[in-house]
């Protein structure tokens, strides 16, 4: 006689697939694999650039041409790749959306910024706000990068985190869009969302 069976979870065996490494990732995009989608390597594994919005295309622009201004346009890098750790390095390779550094662009004709290059990363969101608050943040505090804003256009804040130690930022706060915010790197200086936002 025939016994009902329970479905099993439609999940791959955790050994189906292995993590890639940046060396991987070189090698495919050489064979031309990865032009048809942007991606960034978190963890080994290939995390698609979500489609941006018109807002979030606005907001990165005016965010980027204020960084610029407040810093010099030679140390503001706007998605391009930023190296992290050794102990991070081979499996990761994030892009934010924008990074200013210390030294000016010409710095870096033969490698990435690697954390200690860096005074500030910055995330514009708009549907990804538990990524990069939760992976990004980690990964970042991981690699003692020691400021690193989400301008979360969804709640209209901006969420400041600072102080980074043992893989998590010991202070994390949210500013609405009407309140102030300086960078750690030039405290004189100040943006709001609601200015970004117009």
């Amino acid at each position: 006689m025939p016994i009902a069976v329970a479905s099993h979870p439609a999940e791959l065996p955790r050994d189906a697939h292995r993590k890639l490494t940046r060396a991987d990732c070189e090698a495919l995009a050489e064979a031309g694999l990865l032009d048809w989608e942007r991606f960034e390597l978190i963890d080994g594994e290939l995390i698609p650039k979500m489609p941006k919005s018109p807002l979030h295309t606005l907001t990165l622009l005016l965010l980027v041409e204020w960084l610029r201004e407040v810093f010099g346009a030679r140390y503001v890098r706007q998605e391009a790749p930023i190296d992290l750790p050794v102990s991070l390095h081979p499996i990761n390779e994030p892009e934010p959306n924008a990074a200013v550094l210390w030294g000016p662009a010409e710095s870096f004709r033969t490698r990435n910024p690697a954390p200690t290059d860096i005074r500030l990363v910055a995330e514009v969101t708009v549907t990804t706000q538990d990524y990069d608050l939760g992976a990004k943040a980690a990964r970042y505090a991981s690699a003692g990068i020691v400021e690193y804003w989400v301008l979360d256009l969804a709640d209209q804040r901006i969420v400041v985190h600072r102080d980074p130690r043992a893989g998590e930022y010991g202070s994390i706060v949210a500013y609405s869009a009407d309140e102030d915010v300086s960078p750690l790197a030039s405290p004189a200086t100040f943006v709001r969302l609601a200015t970004l936002l117009g």
